[in-house]
């Protein structure tokens, strides 16, 4: 593994959006947002700066636990959902919001937010390593 990437750190990227955000779009406009995703995931990768990303379709439900047992929300009901991921690489919280920054959504839909969120791959008192695919960004400690 090279210096870079154990210097790396990872970090999600929820995208949110109201649920009908993008029906405002012509058909034109959407495809150039998405020609624009495409063109942002090529230049994370060409960084090695992505590990992953993904729409997530506007449909499932959200599972809670009570004493009463289970309930089971549409999440069409809510008025704003997670409709996608980024898994990124960067050096610190301020290179990952550099990175959000950059992303699409915020030229073409004016309610997208983008929580970014560190990622926490080790147990600090166990040293357990969560895994991974291939785990070949974590470093074995």
């Amino acid at each position: 593994m090279t210096n870079y990437l154990k210097d790396m750190k990872e970090f999600m990227f929820y995208i949110r959006n109201e649920k009908d955000a993008k029906k405002s779009l012509t058909s034109n406009e959407h495809m150039a947002f998405i020609k624009k995703c495409e063109t942002y995931i090529g230049i994370l990768k060409s960084e090695n700066k992505l590990i992953a990303a993904q729409p997530i379709v506007r449909e499932g439900v959200v599972i809670r636990k009570s004493k009463n047992g289970w309930t089971e929300t549409d999440v069409e009901t809510d008025a704003e959902t997670q409709v996608g991921y980024y898994h990124i690489l960067a050096r610190d919280i301020d290179e990952a919001i550099k990175i959000a920054k950059d992303n699409p959504e915020f030229e073409y839909v004016p309610s997208a937010s983008i929580e970014v969120r560190p990622v926490k791959t080790q147990e600090t008192e166990t040293g357990f390593v969560y895994p991974t695919k291939d785990n070949k960004y974590h470093a074995q400690r």
